[in-house]
């Protein structure tokens, strides 16, 4: 089995390169970033999906292209159980163009790499699965698979996947005997499985003061913000101290980021200050409990001096982690060493992928790819081995019993 899935897969090298290229260039912004969504860009990659069974779930905005942020469903071979990739369509805004080397959304292939913005977050996974989905398609027969295979590709990852993961598990697509595979964060060897993910909160603060000319301070929401902030990233940091080495770091983080602009002028203290701060947050601990403390120093805050600071949640979102012993780890674990001849650990993350949803839902959950790490970066890029190879790995998921294991490895000792 692992000859036939290497050379079918070798087979569609040159096809894979020419839609990764594809996918490049059609871009795939979020309305949030001013972009007309994944319209095209599903329409694209369902013509590449004649063979099977594809539903496609539109989540109505109408600020997108065709007033929909499109989902893909694709079942390549059905079964009781099914495992799926879940890939997602949409791609982040090219940022500085300064700092590109060639256009972001112009696919250039050199040195065995393939540029542009998306090329690894997520397109490297679209390319990996579909072609995935063709070899076990062709071997289905011949090997008979103990799970079905799916694939799914989403809409409106990068923006908090309203239009997307979530909008498909709100329609039961979707059983908690299922196993889920997440392509959206590994390693550079391939030698990470990503289990759990930290807790996120984001929050912004407005801190009230009383403008007025800089050479009659009264209450200067600047300074305010400032000590609001620094007793609140004390605080936190001391409440919520736990490590776990699974995750890197191995801590709970709270980094204030974004600062609105205040006054246009320098002579003029400004009556509020508005900023926000990035919570990342162990499973040890409630983001509930993280809030509480939030409002506490708030509230000391407000009875020190009795202005305001309101506080907005923008993004609240926990789940549990996937077992280390789960099946889908272990069919993982069992198809990289077949397929890539390595030993897998498993890890945690303090990113955000879908697989916090799934994991909510019930279902588990790895991520896993193998990735250089550039994703969101000027000078994008994938590794075109690295396209195939994941490939191969997705390929032996339905195939790769315990059984089926233990034979290769008895014949194949080292």
């Amino acid at each position: 089995m692992k000859e036939e899935i290497e050379m079918l897969c070798e087979g569609f090298r040159d096809e894979m390169v020419r839609t990764a290229c594809k996918l490049i260039e059609i871009k795939a912004l979020s309305p949030d970033y001013g972009g007309e969504g994944e319209f095209d860009k599903a329409e694209f990659v369902e013509s590449l999906l004649e063979d099977f069974e594809v539903k496609r779930f539109d989540a109505k905005d109408k600020r997108a292209k065709g007033g929909v942020r499109p989902n893909l469903v694709v079942k390549v071979c059905d079964g009781d159980r099914i495992i799926w990739i879940v890939s997602h369509l949409d791609v982040v805004p090219e940022g500085d163009l300064s700092l590109w080397k060639t256009p972001p959304f112009k696919a250039v292939v050199t040195n065995g790499k393939i540029y542009g913005r998306g090329a690894e977050d997520n397109n490297q996974s679209i390319v990996s699965s579909i072609f995935a989905g063709k070899v076990v398609s062709k071997l289905a027969d011949k090997f008979n698979p103990d799970f079905g295979f799916g694939l799914v590709f989403v809409s409106d990852e990068e923006t908090g996947s309203e239009y997307g993961i979530r909008y498909l598990l709100e329609r039961g697509i979707f059983d908690r005997r299922d196993l889920v595979v997440v392509p959206d964060a590994g390693s550079e060897r391939g030698d990470e499985i990503e289990i759990a993910e930290k807790g996120i909160l984001w929050l912004r603060f407005k801190v009230y003061g009383i403008q007025s000319h800089a050479s009659l301070p009264k209450l200067n929401a600047n300074r305010r913000a400032m000590r609001f902030l620094l007793e609140l990233d004390r605080t936190l940091h001391d409440r919520f101290n736990a490590k776990n080495e699974m995750f890197n770091p191995p801590h709970s983080t709270f980094e204030p980021t974004k600062r609105e602009r205040n006054v246009d002028n320098v002579n003029t203290i400004p009556g509020l200050d508005v900023s926000y701060m990035d919570c990342r947050v162990l499973p040890d601990y409630d983001l509930d409990e993280v809030l509480d403390v939030v409002y506490d120093v708030r509230r000391r805050f407000v009875e020190e001096d009795g202005m305001p600071i309101e506080i907005d949640v923008l993004q609240k979102n926990s789940s549990p982690p996937t077992p280390e012993k789960s099946e889908v780890v272990e069919r993982l674990k069992r198809a990289i060493k077949i397929m890539r001849g390595i030993d897998a650990r498993v890890v945690g993350i303090g990113g955000n992928t879908c697989a916090s949803f799934f994991r909510s839902f019930g279902i588990h959950t790895a991520v896993w790819a193998t990735f250089v790490g550039n994703a969101h970066k000027p000078n994008e890029f994938c590794l075109i081995e690295n396209i195939v190879e994941d490939s191969k790995v997705f390929s032996m998921l339905p195939f790769i019993t315990q059984e089926v294991y233990d034979k290769y490895v008895s014949q194949n000792p080292k």
